[in-house]
């Protein structure tokens, strides 16, 4: 099989649940397309038209209002980008939107770019940059933020020389995602992603997100929806036949700072939390409620797999099965010997606002971004216990994936005079694909 590579750029609920806010978003659901493969030779990007329309055609079937751009050079990004921009500031607050790329992406100067069509990927760094969009001043600062609904970004950008993938590390920089959005990668931050050299098949990751669309009971949410494509595309790749492709296996990036859990139910349809007389009798629905309120990984372990032993079909088993399996990974970054975190600081200080504890039971279930998050709530606490806690969320999202928080903590250490700490968790940030931006360098002095 031919490939080309692709470098990737890559709710607020009650105290008693993780997923027991009431979803305000059936109104109208908004989402851009844009495709860009018409690039010099040979750097062009067969995929990128069906890419676009089929999933098109899969957000349509979800309730979407689609609008689709290909190939638009500079002037045609920034004006057509922008324009969504306006139309979700005035679309209503309980809006769900979706922005999607498909193209060329780089990373210059910790800024991630979304390549114009007809610009060369190996263009001089000026040319680069005005020929570019920058996601994250251009797009994600600019978008409102969406606390009563959602926005979702997609990234599935793209470079083309095989030989220089593998032996390449500078794809797109980790970002953090506004209130109210998710952020997704098709790749981890700074790795390589492949795709199919034929017109006729999509790449990896959009095929996994068009089928998920396609399959995924209306009753799950769009973090497990897109936690369940990361799934997809690992297992996908890591058991390709083409051995250059298990190479390359892509891990996804997922970026999620979602206040409300959004279902793919459509306008108009039923809001969450559902009660399907068919699934969800007494007792599975206690069984879900007391997962649900489970604050520390070694109870969602046990109750996730409890569940699933006695409940192992339905919707609900399958967002079970991403928790458990979540669960498990956060469980394995609080044994880690550079992690010092304990039961206690899973339980939510006192004054700290109704989200810290939708982010506190977030982060028992392994999400990076929600224990960076909860890190922040201790960073003002100038007590020893708080500077403790700051540190250890720091080293606990470090140890998920955050690369962010590892920068976070390389400051921290550096602050106390630890430089051989600082150095190895500023190595560990460079690692998992975060590069601050230029503006903090003058730390690293």
């Amino acid at each position: 099989m031919l490939v080309r590579t692709l470098s990737c750029l890559a709710a607020l609920a009650p105290v008693g649940g993780l997923h027991a806010a009431t979803e305000r978003s059936n109104g109208r659901r908004h989402a851009l397309l844009v495709g860009n493969g018409a690039y010099p030779s040979p750097y062009d990007l067969p995929p990128v038209p069906k890419n676009v329309m089929d999933l098109a055609d899969a957000l349509a079937f979800r309730g979407f209002d689609v609008t689709k751009a290909l190939n638009l050079d500079e002037a045609g990004l920034a004006s057509t980008v922008a324009e969504f921009v306006q139309r979700v500031a005035l679309a209503p607050a309980h809006s769900v939107t979706l922005f999607y790329y498909v193209g060329h992406g780089l990373q210059l100067a910790a800024n991630n770019l979304l390549l114009s069509s007809g610009t060369h990927p190996a263009a001089p760094r000026p040319d680069l940059i005005a020929r570019s969009l920058v996601l994250q001043q251009r797009l994600l600062a600019a978008l409102p933020a969406r606390p009563d609904a959602l926005n979702i970004t997609v990234i599935d950008a793209c470079r083309t020389d095989l030989g220089a993938t593998l032996g390449d590390a500078d794809g797109l920089n980790q970002v953090e995602a506004p209130v109210g959005s998710m952020v997704c990668f098709s790749t981890a931050a700074g790795k390589p992603a492949v795709s199919p050299v034929s017109a006729d098949q999509n790449t990896f990751y959009t095929a996994s997100l068009v089928r998920a669309l396609r399959e995924a009971p209306p009753e799950m949410t769009f973090d497990a929806l897109f936690r369940h494509v990361k799934q997809d595309v690992e297992q996908t790749m890591r058991t390709h036949p083409v051995a250059a492709i298990r190479r390359l296996a892509q891990s996804p990036f997922i970026a999620d700072n979602a206040r409300l859990k959004v279902t793919l139910f459509g306008p108009g349809e039923p809001p969450w939390p559902l009660r399907r007389p068919e699934s969800d009798t007494t007792e599975v629905l206690a069984a879900w409620l007391a997962l649900e309120a489970a604050g520390w990984p070694l109870d969602v372990i046990r109750l996730a797999e409890s569940f699933l032993r006695i409940h192992p079909t339905g919707w609900r088993a399958q967002q079970v099965s991403m928790d458990l399996t979540g669960a498990r990974q956060a469980l394995a970054a609080l044994r880690s010997r550079d992690v010092r975190l304990f039961k206690t600081s899973f339980v939510a200080p006192h004054g700290a606002p109704a989200e810290a504890q939708v982010d506190l039971l977030r982060a028992a279930r392994g999400d990076k971004d929600a224990a960076m998050r909860v890190a922040r709530l201790h960073q003002a606490d100038a007590s020893e216990l708080g500077q403790l806690r700051y540190e250890g969320w720091l080293q606990y999202a470090t140890c998920l994936g955050n690369g962010i928080a590892s920068y976070a903590l390389a400051l921290h250490y550096r602050a106390q005079g630890l430089s051989i700490l600082a150095a190895r968790a500023e190595a560990q940030a460079i690692a998992l694909g975060y590069s601050p931006p230029r503006a903090l360098t003058h730390e690293r002095k």
